[in-house]
């Protein structure tokens, strides 16, 4: 994902601006922060930020005159609370001599919750001495935009007024060019010995065997004075709120599995993390640092790889994305009547329109993937109440597919930027050279990609689906629309020499004839003929794409080819999983469960939280994936991939017109036993399915059957 605005290279050359990989992320609602390994805050690309402005850009602890040691730190599992174990390096003398290293435990816990954050520093002297502590916090707030905090320059900047304290708190000031004042507050519980505007000092007279806490808030808002009571109020209100998104729907567990289950707690706990409840229901934000806003694209893949487990995901997307479908057209916006939002920011950069981002439409893919789920919703619920809802906005994306998404009249989905500011590229390998000829030429547009075919069709196919559901008279002639789109795609896409799909067509109509994994996302539609999708699946499955640790982007050998590379080579998880879906729509099991097992070996050596990609270097035995340095961390498409993946492997579908579950051929990785399914509901039944390896075979045992609800195997 790249809105253009951000390196995007290669992992070598990101890694030369500060890798993102050691920041640790805590989120609620459209606050964030992003910290280091100490928790400290450097005006890098760290900060807390609230609504895309960095609030607070340095939050640096000293302990005596240095930082202190770092014992172990790391965010809890369900993503509320980051917490950092320090140690004390020697201390300078105080009227004696001075306390030794490695005497004090100094614990630094904190969580973000209603806009801002609350830390937490608890002192504990374990040494044979009282001890005088001297402590000390560096601070700023540069109320930068998120854009700028990335490297975009800026000519002109708004006016910083000079920071005020009243001897226990600091507030901050900023009249942005938008006319807006922004204002932050830094708080702490005790009043500090010196308090200036950026910086507090604290002596702290700690008798051996005793411990002090000192609680510090920093916010959007004027601070109220932090204390116990109000530290421990507010972590449990924001544990129970992460501890209800985390619960949403069924639930998975592998009884005999402790690290397979921590991979599946860490990804439902890192798309909980991601979920803001917005008023038109949860939207799982496309990810931490950059992306910690609604994205069109990604939440809908998003909630879409959820959809078997949890469908409010997919209905608080599709609701969101009716509210903000373009009426009218913008060149800067990229906009066109009825098309699909791909990006929302909240910044002043934003409002100033100093970058299109606001309310941007630049996706080309987007209005075809939200008409593909509002279908794939109601087969899974059988909520016909929110298509009749949404029925105007999914006629209006058809008919911004039929009258802007195909310029040049051909049947196609394409797309060519309206203004130099938008994105180059706008699938969802979106960086400027993902999308090329074989010798690595770049194509003239417009550019039609080979997955926004299969998203196409698989929207056409919706609507005629729903429309003679809801009796509307366009059904056969939808229907009809996805036949000749599948049909252009297999004459047009096949390239018969090479058993695979061009990436794209140029604005000639020429092939771009470069091998991309592009083509598992139109697996995953059910376009191609079960013989192609064979042929598709092979050369998927061989070495030229399989790293050992998933499915690259590009195939090796490839112009362009660099599994350094943001999309030329690298290996993103959610792409790997649509490829593992489209295997499994072809009735491949096998090679699903073998894929899903590389990515959860992949998911081991990164502690068990996927990152957005990694590099798609070779797996080598006693060796883990390299990661990618700026990937973000935690990302929900590439949290959710493990459960799209699970439910091709499970062979699973859901029919709540029928209130069918149908189990097709299911099988799981190696070293996976035993896995249950529970509280899986359709409509107002639920069932628990237990699967378990028997031989050679997985077999399903159905178990607390409530309701009207069938259940169906099939071979």
């Amino acid at each position: 994902m790249d809105d253009g605005y951000s390196v995007q290279t290669t992992a070598a050359e990101s890694a030369e601006v500060g890798g993102l990989d050691n920041l640790q992320a805590l989120k609620d609602a459209d606050t964030f922060l992003v910290a280091d390994s100490w928790g400290d805050l450097k005006g890098g690309a760290d900060g807390l930020f609230d609504h895309d402005t960095r609030i607070l850009s340095r939050f640096v602890m000293t302990v005596g005159l240095a930082r202190p040691s770092k014992l172990s730190s790391g965010v809890s599992r369900d993503n509320v609370f980051f917490t950092a174990h320090t140690t004390n390096r020697p201390l300078p003398p105080m009227g004696g001599r001075s306390a030794p290293a490695g005497v004090l435990h100094i614990e630094r816990r904190r969580f973000v919750w209603d806009r801002r954050m609350f830390e937490r520093i608890r002192m504990s002297n374990h040494g044979i001495e009282d001890v005088l502590l001297p402590l000390a916090f560096d601070f700023g707030a540069d109320f930068a935009d998120i854009f700028q905090v990335r490297g975009t320059l800026r000519e002109k900047r708004g006016t910083g007024h000079a920071p005020t304290n009243d001897g226990r708190r600091v507030t901050f000031r900023y009249t942005g060019l938008d006319a807006v004042e922004r204002t932050s507050c830094l708080a702490f519980s005790e009043p500090p010995a010196r308090l200036t505007t950026n910086r507090a000092e604290f002596m702290f007279s700690l008798p051996m065997g005793k411990s002090l806490d000192l609680f510090i808030e920093c916010g959007a808002e004027v601070c109220a004075t932090p204390d116990v009571r109000r530290w421990r109020e507010n972590a449990v209100a924001a544990r129970l709120a992460m501890r209800r998104r985390r619960r949403r729907g069924a639930s998975l567990r592998g009884p005999r599995s402790p690290r397979f289950n921590a991979w599946l707690d860490q990804s439902r706990a890192d798309i909980a993390l991601l979920t803001t409840d917005l008023p038109t229901g949860p939207y799982p934000y496309a990810g931490t640092p950059w992306f910690s806003t609604p994205f069109g694209r990604d939440g809908i893949i998003s909630a879409w790889q959820m959809l078997w487990l949890d469908p409010s995901l997919a209905k608080g997307v599709l609701t969101y994305l009716a509210r903000r479908q373009a009426t009218e057209i913008s060149a800067f916006q990229d906009a066109q009547p009825g098309k699909i939002m791909h990006e929302t920011r909240g910044g002043e950069m934003s409002a100033l329109h100093e970058v299109p981002f606001g309310l941007y439409y630049g996706g080309v893919d987007t209005t075809c993937l939200f008409v593909a789920l509002a279908g794939a919703y109601a087969r899974r619920t059988g909520d016909l109440d929110l298509i009749r809802e949404l029925w105007p906005n999914l006629v209006a994306a058809t008919e911004w597919m039929r009258d802007y998404g195909d310029s040049n009249g051909d049947g196609l989905i394409d797309y060519q930027r309206a203004a130099e500011t938008g994105l180059s590229n706008q699938g969802w390998k979106d960086s400027e050279d993902s999308i090329f000829h074989a010798d690595g030429r770049f194509p003239k547009g417009p550019i039609a990609l080979l997955e926004v075919q299969g998203y196409a069709y698989a929207a056409w196919n919706a609507m005629a689906e729903l429309g003679e559901r809801l009796t509307d008279g366009r059904a056969k002639a939808w229907h009809l629309h996805a036949e000749e789109v599948r049909q252009l795609v297999e004459e047009r896409f096949w390239m018969e020499d090479q058993q695979f799909y061009a990436i794209a067509l140029d604005g000639d109509g020429n092939p771009c004839e470069a091998i991309g994994s592009n083509a598992g996302h139109l697996l995953f539609t059910g376009l191609p003929t079960a013989r192609r999708a064979e042929a598709v699946s092979r050369r998927l499955l061989g070495a030229e794409f399989r790293s050992g640790w998933g499915i690259r982007t590009l195939a090796r050998g490839q112009a362009r080819f660099n599994p350094m590379s943001y999309h030329n080579g690298s290996v993103w998880p959610h792409d790997t999983s649509l490829g593992v879906a489209g295997m499994a729509h072809y009735g491949e099991r096998d090679a699903v469960a073998m894929i899903l097992g590389e990515i959860y070996a992949a998911a081991s050596h990164f502690n068990m939280r996927l990152p957005e990609l990694f590099c798609g270097f070779e797996r080598h035995a006693g060796e883990g994936p390299i990661a990618y340095p700026v990937a973000c961390l935690p990302q929900a498409w590439a949290a959710g991939s493990v459960f799209l993946m699970l439910q091709a492997a499970l062979g699973i579908t859901i029919d709540a017109f029928t209130r069918t579950i149908t189990v097709n051929a299911p099988t799981l990785p190696d070293g996976i036993e035993r896995l249950t399914v529970s509280r899986l509901q359709v409509g107002e039944a639920s069932v628990d399915l237990a699967f378990q390896r028997l031989g050679d075979q997985v077999v399903v045992m159905p178990r607390n059957r409530v309701g009207d609800l069938r259940i169906v195997t099939t071979r």
